[in-house]
This record gives structure tokens, C-alpha cells and sequence, in this order.
């Protein structure tokens, strides 16, 4: 075989990658305006999901139904970036959350795809869902229009975390958006503990991604 080769072997041995990490720039064009990302495949949050694609489209397509302009703006699970930056574009005060090792990815994103807009600058910062809420996100100080969130529910172990983040910030008067693909029996049990909180219904579905988008809010008294 080829790899016998003691030239081959050599070469296989001085091989080593230039750069630490794979990345991939992919174009998006949301509300006029061309978006380059940044994916990374070191992190599931560095990689734009198709419910993040589902939910981008749905903002730019319903604004009057759901006008971000100079709205609060919570995204939770941002990844790479691209709901934010939509977000921001169509006007909205963005802050953008993610776990310590997407951040950088993030901002990057975020920063190259906003500079030169003349819109409010997206805020990025670390959010770990369950941990520390009261102390980083005051409930005196933060108050969001809007939570954005997309292909957070897969299978890993902080579903509860999420869901109570996602009670954390949502008052009367918020509106959360979710947009995720339906894969397995934990998402719809999710769903469920969903509706058993909020008040949900169902915006969106794209069949062609198995994405259904959710919209929730708190049950008045």
C-alpha cells in the first residue's frame, strides 16, 4: 500500500496543519444585505443549523408582524452569529449569548458582518443556561421584547437549563421565538414541557428541514 512507502511515511510525518482549526466561510443574504459566517467544526455552536437559516428568513419576511426595531433582543445559543446579525439589521439591540468557547467565533462574526451598519452595535456575552442568571443578568436591569433561540434542543444534557433559562427571561410582554428541527422523541418532549410553562403556538413549519418555529409567552394570571 501506499502508506508502506518509506517516502510517503516521511511525508506523513512532516505533515502538519497550518491552521488550528477548520473554517468555512458561508454566504447568506438576509433584508438586502450579504452576510459571510464563519463556521467552525471544533464546536456544534460554530455551525450555522438549519433553524437558525428558518428563523432568519421568517423575521425578514414577517416585520410587521414582528417589528425588532429598536427592540431588546436576547439571543440564547447564538453560535455563529447569524440570527443576531439579522436581528440587528432589521434594528433590534442585539445581545448576543453563547458558552466561553463560541464566544470568539461569535464576535467575529458578529463584528465583520455589523461594523459598518448604521444600526444600534450587537452586544456579545457569555451565557451558560442556568448558571448565574440573577448575577449576570439582573432582573432590575434586564428586561428583553424578544428571545431567539434556534436548534438548542438536540440531544445533550442541559434541556432542564434550558428551559428554566428561557423562564428566566421571559416576563410578561416577551416574546420568544424558537426555531429548531424536530430529530428525535427528546425534542418533542421538550416541546411539551414547552407548552406546559408557556403559552405556545406554532408560527412556522418547514417541512423541506423538518423545522418547526414556536412562539411562546408567559401565561397571564
Amino acid at each position: 500500500s501506499l502508506t508502506d512507502s518509506p517516502v510517503i511515511l516521511k511525508i506523513l510525518q512532516n505533515w502538519v496543519p497550518r491552521v488550528s482549526h477548520y473554517f468555512d466561510k458561508e454566504h447568506y443574504a438576509y433584508v438586502g444585505h450579504r452576510i459571510v459566517i464563519q463556521e467552525s467544526i471544533e464546536h456544534f455552536g460554530a455551525v450555522v443549523w438549519p433553524g437558525a437559516l428558518a428563523l432568519s428568513q421568517y423575521l425578514e419576511s414577517n416585520q410587521e408582524q414582528f417589528n425588532l426595531k429598536d427592540k431588546k433582543v436576547l439571543e440564547i445559543g447564538a453560535g455563529t452569529g447569524l440570527v443576531s446579525i439579522v436581528a440587528c439589521i432589521l434594528g433590534a439591540y442585539v445581545t448576543a449569548t453563547d458558552l466561553p468557547e463560541v464566544l470568539e467565533n461569535l464576535s467575529y462574526n458578529i463584528s465583520r458582518n455589523t461594523q459598518n451598519l448604521n444600526m444600534h452595535k450587537p452586544e456579545v456575552r457569555k451565557l451558560v443556561w442556568g448558571e448565574d442568571l440573577n448575577e449576570d443578568f439582573p432582573v432590575s436591569t434586564y428586561h428583553y421584547d424578544f428571545i431567539l433561540a434556534t436548534d438548542v434542543v438536540y440531544h445533550h444534557a442541559a434541556l432542564d437549563s434550558l428551559l428554566a433559562t428561557m423562564v428566566y427571561f421571559c416576563r410578561p410582554g416577551t416574546v420568544l421565538l424558537w426555531a429548531n428541527k424536530f430529530r428525535f422523541s427528546t425534542d418533542y418532549e421538550f416541546l411539551e414541557k414547552l407548552c406546559n410553562v408557556f403559552n405556545t403556538t406554532i408560527l412556522a413549519e418547514f417541512p423541506e428541514s423538518d423545522v418547526k418555529l414556536l412562539k411562546a409567552t408567559v401565561r397571564e394570571n
